[in-house]
């Protein structure tokens, strides 16, 4: 018979597979879906956000309201119910009805569904595997766990590349059949081991205070991003300064609400442990240097690289995917390796030096130019993966085991959550970063580059373009010279202009070499960030002490007399057992 622990090994890693699918497929496919839905992306930014993070947004929200409910309920039966939703939520995807802003509006409200389902995919996964696996065996558990996404995410983007030539729809429905037999294995083979507190009560205020401030908090960084007025950047919106104050407001109140209610969504005494405390601080730092870094770098291969090497930009998306891949190859390669390593090891090395080697590989793409070599980008970014494989599976092993048991729920919505929000943090700082360079420099290089071509009436047209918008036509496989020319007010102006020009202008090479040194500076100051980022990571890392697993309260008569009291198991003087590194 096989063992309990292959059982939820398989069924999680299932889930992490689709969540990784997915992740990719869509970013890789957006140009198709923009075509099929009839979105034009220099007027539809703020469809461009919803669709890439509406999913991750409410996913971020609930984890550790789903994760507490879990401990309350049964995470194996939170966990299967999470396989339904998503599944469903694909499938609505799959047949979204209309087209144009009614259409996309509906396919932003079936991927909150699909992050529904995610959340309780994601709250639940690394909890069902830390109760089935031993102590010395979770590292490994959790690194082919987590390796099940990035090898994922491999997979979603060729089939992207493929499925999108033919249908965007067919996207989502990738995830359905792989849904329904997760949904099918997980209900017949999975059950609850998990320890769980009797009569506990739901924690309304706590989930309140603790969902609302977040929700106001990402929301008011998604829409910070949509130009406002004259800016090109929308972080002076009252709406948005009103949301993130009244976000960090309720999050400040949160603690405070938390310490009054009999049961709490989520122990906050856990913090005072050390090793869970640094983790999770480390977790969080990782993912804001780290969580922009991949999208940032496929503009820059679909904007500028790309169409430079004679790839047409209905290509891009596609090709852009292919060459990120050499990353989550390194991610593949060590992330199994470090989780198993660290089993042994403790997670304190590993991690810390995935983050230092991740910064390190940021200040190296930072010396490229926009016209490097493939072969050294390739190498780069393969050892950013290594990096990010080297840090994951001991950071996430040494979470789950400085937590008690009946908490590992709360514990691992947590640190989802602070990896989850992270990332969206990440995104706002590269793109404020990279658009507010844009605008200072772009509209200059673009009338430059007009009056080089021969073409000065043109110049006030390109100038006032939204650097926004520009970037993101590129991003979605757009020429966006060939954008600009069709407006209807130009006609009368592009009529004049020679045919050899207007071919001149529209080539695949004049909008990359006019945006390339402007965005490759902005770019590079976003790679500073990330490194230093990383670095707070490590340094947090380093600070979570030695190896530690949670062992719980043994009163000194429930210790037999003839047993040895080791260091693992001689109660302390608070009666908790000593380990190799306790609890601050």
């Amino acid at each position: 018979m096989v063992e309990y622990k292959w059982i939820a090994l398989s069924n999680t890693t299932i889930g992490t597979l689709m969540a990784g699918i997915d992740g990719t497929i869509v970013l890789i496919s957006l140009p198709a879906i923009f075509r099929g839905l009839s979105i034009d992306p220099l007027t539809s930014f703020q469809y461009l956000l919803w669709i890439l993070f509406g999913y991750s947004l409410v996913t971020s929200v609930l984890l550790v309201s789903f994760g507490r409910i879990s401990d309350m309920y049964g995470r194996v039966r939170l966990f299967n119910l999470g396989f339904v939703i998503f599944t469903v939520g694909s499938l609505l995807c799959a047949v979204t009805p209309n087209t144009g802003d009614l259409g996309a509006s509906e396919l932003i409200a079936f991927r909150i569904i699909q992050g529904i389902g995610g959340a309780f995919l994601f709250a639940n996964s690394a909890a069902i595997l830390t109760d089935a696996f031993p102590e010395n065996e979770r590292g490994k558990a959790l690194g082919i766990n987590i390796t099940a996404v990035i090898a994922g995410s491999i997979v979603g983007l060729v089939l992207g590349g493929i499925l999108a030539l033919y249908d965007w729809r067919y996207i989502f429905l990738v995830s359905v059949p792989v849904g329904a037999v997760g949904t099918v294995w997980s209900y017949a083979k999975l059950k609850e081991i998990a320890t769980r507190r009797k009569n506990q009560k739901l924690d309304i205020w706590g989930n309140a205070t603790f969902g609302g401030g977040l929700t106001l908090l990402l929301i008011g960084v998604t829409y910070a991003l949509n130009p406002y007025g004259t800016s090109s950047m929308g972080w002076g919106n009252p709406w948005v300064i009103g949301s993130l104050a009244a976000g960090f407001a309720l999050l400040a109140a949160f603690p405070f609400v938390e310490r009054r209610v009999s049961d709490p969504m989520f122990r906050l005494d856990l913090f005072r442990n050390r090793m869970f405390t640094a983790a999770n601080i480390a977790g969080f730092l990782a993912s804001m240097g780290r969580g922009g870094v991949q999208i940032m770098l496929i503009i820059l291969l679909q904007g500028i690289w790309l169409p430079l090497h004679g790839i047409s930009y209905q290509s891009t998306p596609f090709w852009a995917g292919i060459y990120m891949i050499p990353m989550i190859l390194g991610f593949v390669i060590m992330g199994p390796l470090s989780g198993f390593l660290s089993d042994k090891y403790g997670a304190r090395l590993f991690a810390t030096a995935g983050m230092v080697v991740t910064a390190g590989t940021f200040l190296a793409l930072s010396l490229l130019s926009y016209d490097f070599s493939y072969p050294t980008f390739a190498i780069i970014i393969f050892v950013m993966g290594i990096g990010g494989g080297m840090f994951a599976a001991p950071n996430t092993a040494s979470i789950m085991n400085s937590v008690p048991a009946e908490d590992r729920g709360a514990a691992s919505g947590m640190r989802a959550t602070l990896q989850n929000t992270g990332q969206t943090v990440s995104l706002a700082i590269f793109f404020t970063v990279i658009v507010t360079g844009l605008s200072s420099s772009l509209p200059t290089a673009l009338s430059n580059a007009m009056t080089s071509a021969g073409v000065p009436q043109l110049a006030g047209a390109f100038t006032s373009i939204s650097p926004t918008s520009a970037l993101f036509s590129a991003f979605l496989g757009y020429n966006p010279v060939q954008s600009i020319l069709a407006l209807p007010q130009l006609a009368s102006v592009v009529a004049q202009i020679p045919q050899s020009a207007l071919a001149s202008l529209e080539g695949q090479t004049f909008f990359p070499n006019a945006i390339a040194p402007a965005f490759i500076s902005a770019l590079d100051l976003s790679f500073y960030i990330g490194a230093a980022l990383s670095i707070a990571a490590a340094v947090a890392s380093l600070l979570r002490g030695k190896k530690y697993m949670y062992r719980a309260k043994v009163p000194e008569s429930q210790v037999p007399a003839s047993a040895p009291l080791t260091p693992e198991a001689k109660p302390t003087s608070s009666g908790t057992p000593s380990t190799e590194q306790g609890p601050t």
